[in-house]
């Protein structure tokens, strides 16, 4: 199979289930966003941090490839005839439940939020600092896609938990390198 279907071409490109939409559309956006997303999640991995985080980030990049692909459904073919989801895998609560258990565990061994912190670090925390705000852009397009067309609320919960765990694992990322957090206090 080649890689390129030159279908595309012309600016359009076509959902799950095979309706074709403009390249442009907010559905596109929103999932492509999470395909980008995935991708920074990719860069944060190839860092040396603990097992624990790297297995942890590899069940979120296929839940994102779950929310992709749930996002690039149409909504009417979301369900079969007989009622069940058409796709084998979707974000549930249990998923966000999941991501919240492991803030919370980061979160143990980490001084209490006092102020803003500047995004940074070390080059690994950095890089999950990007990945927090390219989630966050990720969320806000899922909830405008999802004032023009029927979308699960828990996608768009998913993606702000997630980005807040991007954040206690940036946090975490420049305890472990050493790195002192800069706070941003107003007005210094």
């Amino acid at each position: 199979m080649k890689i390129y279907t030159k279908t595309g071409d012309l600016g359009t490109t076509s959902l799950y289930g095979g309706t074709k939409v403009s390249k442009s559309n907010l559905k596109i956006d929103s999932y492509g966003t999470v395909d980008e997303l995935n991708s920074v999640i990719g860069l944060v991995r190839s860092y040396a941090i603990p097992d624990s985080y790297i297995d942890q980030l590899i069940v979120i990049q296929k839940d994102l490839f779950n929310l992709g692909a749930e996002l690039a459904t149409p909504v009417e073919k979301l369900m079969l005839a007989n009622g069940k989801p058409r796709l084998s895998a979707v974000i549930e609560t249990a998923d966000i439940e999941k991501l919240e258990h492991w803030i919370d565990e980061i979160e143990e061994s980490l001084e209490p939020l006092t102020h803003f912190i500047l995004p940074g670090g070390s080059l690994c925390s950095a890089q999950a600092h990007f990945a927090r705000t390219v989630c966050r852009r990720a969320e806000r397009i899922t909830v405008a896609l999802r004032e023009v067309e029927e979308i699960r609320v828990e996608l768009a919960q998913y993606l702000n938990r997630l980005s807040d765990y991007l954040f206690t694992l940036a946090r975490a990322l420049a305890k472990i390198d050493g790195i002192e957090e800069v706070k941003w206090i107003p007005g210094e």
